[in-house]
């Protein structure tokens, strides 16, 4: 369960926030929203790929953590087995709301990071925030500014028309088969045959270095087949 409310300094003056139990929030997350601001740090790790809105065909940039729905290979024995911790599990349990066409800071009180006994408080004793309030006021900030960036990364893209199915089929340690579908990824192709000036003008937007981070990224596939092979194993 969500349990969003806008944050009261009145209100929420005692409230701490564990920001230890943040990853929690991914333990069962196959596909994790991404922002460009953190594609070269997701790709040493994670594979960036687009997924497709079926409701309304929009197209949106995602880490993956698993190969299939609910799995996140990085959870392992409670804990999160990775170096880099994604925004949009950093940020947890924090969130933008809306109230009469303005933005407001709200907390998932339902959050297990959020507790009244343990944790960092979100206000100092004289009513200002506190360093780990300003700090998730911060990755709140990157994420409003990577929704952007993302925006016009993914209508470049369309527009180029970089954009190709990602199919791959799969075969596990234990001869158990997946297919990898709904997912889409840059046609290498495509970008290799732009013209000078179509180039020009992505690297000149800041966009080219993610085209090809998200193409590199591909490479951490074989690390996800590796740790699902490294789970079918110690199970078996």
């Amino acid at each position: 369960m969500t349990k969003l409310v806008a944050i009261n300094p009145k209100e929420h003056h005692s409230l701490t926030v564990d920001p230890t139990k943040a990853e929690i929030h991914g333990a069962q997350t196959h596909l994790i929203p991404a922002v460009v601001a953190e594609f070269s740090n997701l790709a040493t790790q994670y594979p960036i790929v687009l997924a497709k809105n079926g409701d309304t065909g929009q197209f949106s940039c995602v880490a993956m953590l698993g190969l299939a729905p609910e799995e996140n290979l990085f959870w392992n024995n409670e804990q999160w087995q990775g170096i880099y911790l994604p925004l949009q599990i950093q940020r947890q349990p924090f969130f933008i709301g809306e109230a009469d066409a303005e933005q407001i800071l709200c907390i998932d009180l339902d959050s297990p990071t959020v507790t009244s006994t343990d944790g960092e408080k979100l206000f100092n004793d004289d009513g200002s925030d506190s360093e780990s309030f300003q700090q998730a006021k911060a990755t709140l900030a990157l994420l409003l500014q990577g929704e952007a960036q993302n925006k016009q990364l993914i209508e470049t893209i369309v527009a180029l028309e970089l954009i190709q199915p990602l199919s791959l089929e799969i075969t596990f340690i234990n001869q158990q088969t997946c297919r990898l579908n709904g997912l889409y990824t840059i046609d290498k192709s495509k970008l290799a045959s732009l013209t000078d000036q179509q180039v020009l003008t992505l690297h000149r937007q800041g966009q080219l270095e993610s085209l090809y981070t998200m193409i590199t990224s591909l490479g951490q596939i074989y690390s996800l087949i590796d740790k699902k092979n490294t789970r079918i194993t110690a199970k078996s």
